[in-house]
């Protein structure tokens, strides 16, 4: 039994959930600030392939990390896992976001700033490999440890969701807000609000837990 906002097939209920959960944790994000600050100063193509590439290597090792739990538990013990996992990072969610200041968007964006004219002081970057290598190392570091890459783990975990749709789903999603970055950054940085998007991914992992939860006890 599944609740009824989660498809009852696999692979439609694992793109979509996955699709969503990325699109909502990558918004607003310092990876997304990184692509949108790199994009003004360099083509942005180059920026999109670097970017692209760091997420889907950080997205393949996370489902990777995932997937091994599942296989390496018992299945009942890995629904109960998922179901807790799920319920307790969207609480944490609520919790970051009600903790939130006012400029945490800013601060996004500058701490971003930062880790890009770090990297580019005294290394003149003109050439499409430089720029797309920038761009991967600078997005692969900062997505390691994120809330998107245990989000990722957290949905490999539950027996419902299939790894090709999980993959499709979460690939989709960073390749959209990538190319929403690269491409029209500036006026969606704007206008984000990080603590309604935390919230907004609270509540789906919370849903994400009832489910998972609803599974483990029928």
């Amino acid at each position: 039994m599944t609740l009824p906002l989660i498809p009852s097939d696999p692979g439609l209920a694992a793109f979509g959930s996955s699709f969503t959960a990325i699109s909502l944790a990558e918004l607003g994000d310092k990876t997304f600030f990184m692509a949108l600050i790199l994009a003004a100063r360099h083509p942005p193509r180059w920026v999109f392939i670097g970017a692209f590439a760091a997420l889907a290597v950080v997205t393949l090792i996370s489902l990777g990390l995932g997937y091994g739990l599942r296989e390496l538990l018992p299945a009942g013990l890995v629904t109960w896992l998922a179901a807790t996992l799920f319920l307790g990072f969207g609480l944490k969610l609520l919790i970051d976001a009600q903790a939130m200041g006012a400029h945490a968007t800013e601060d996004e964006a500058d701490d971003a700033e930062a880790a890009v004219n770090a990297a580019e002081v005294g290394h003149p970057i003109a050439t499409a490999r430089s720029v797309i290598w920038e761009a991967f190392a600078l997005v692969f570091i900062a997505e390691l440890g994120d809330r998107t890459q245990f989000a990722t783990i957290f949905m490999a975990t539950a027996p419902s969701f299939s790894f090709a749709g999980l993959l499709a789903g979460s690939l989709f999603g960073h390749g959209m807000v990538t190319w929403l970055a690269v491409g029209a950054g500036q006026w969606i940085g704007g206008h984000i609000s990080e603590r309604v998007l935390y919230r907004l991914s609270a509540g789906l992992f919370l849903v994400f837990g009832l489910a998972s939860l609803r599974q483990a006890l029928g």
